[in-house]
């Protein structure tokens, strides 16, 4: 039932195809779900965790895309627009969930979230503590999906080279093959490096498995940007 809520929730958060980034509807519609879980399981630590990491992504939904509907990343985005207060009851919850033996992986990536909520701009994040709670999440759920996510925060906390090592580790494993995310990260961590047409290939591959037009405008101007065009 968890993981029902949560897919409903990330194709709101991040819709695979169609003109815009966001489906609202969905993501309000999973929260609803998981507030019903709440009360009808209060003892249930996952469900908990479940709840925190929603209302903590969720409250970054204003500053996800700009007027026009562009996308905006994590760097680049108003905190003021976040939503404090869905920050503050998640926070509260991530308590809830990593109080007491074994928290399970909804709560770590609640916990995950918690962090870049409570920081001030991306530069100041607990970079060592989201690495430190994804190695927790890749020993609960060795998952192709949560390793690049944790070479990004190593790149975070240890510079690009160390980040797209483990990314290029990973290069083989067939259950990326359809993974969006895992060709753009890596085309950002070549193009911080200065490595550009490296960066351009990979941007390429990313635009080839991208659903949406907000993520495929914002991979043509990050192409745009590697090749001068």
């Amino acid at each position: 039932m968890l993981q029902a809520v949560y897919s409903v929730f990330t194709e709101g958060y991040a819709a695979s195809s169609g003109p815009h980034l966001q489906r609202t509807d969905l993501a309000e519609e999973a929260i609803r779900l998981a507030r019903i879980l709440r009360r009808l399981l209060p003892a249930e630590r996952e469900v908990a965790g479940l709840l925190g990491l929603l209302l903590l992504v969720h409250a970054r939904r204003a500053a996800r895309t700009g007027p026009d509907g562009a996308m905006v990343l994590l760097d680049d985005q108003d905190r003021g627009r976040w939503d404090h207060a869905m920050i503050d009851e998640g926070r509260a919850l991530v308590v809830v969930a990593l109080t007491g033996p074994a928290p399970g992986p909804y709560g770590v990536q609640a916990a995950i979230a918690a962090l870049h909520d409570e920081a001030v701009d991306v530069a100041s994040t607990d970079w060592p503590q989201v690495v430190a709670l994804y190695d927790v999440l890749l020993g609960m759920v060795p998952s192709p999906v949560v390793a690049p996510n944790r070479a990004a925060a190593v790149a975070m906390r240890d510079g690009p080279d160390a980040g797209l090592a483990l990314l290029d580790g990973l290069a083989d494993d067939p259950r990326l093959r359809g993974y969006r995310l895992y060709p753009a990260t890596r085309a950002d961590l070549l193009r911080r490096l200065g490595r550009l047409d490296e960066a351009a290939a990979a941007y390429r591959s990313a635009l080839a498995l991208v659903g949406t037009e907000p993520e495929r405008a914002h991979l043509l101007r990050r192409l745009a940007s590697v090749t001068g065009d």
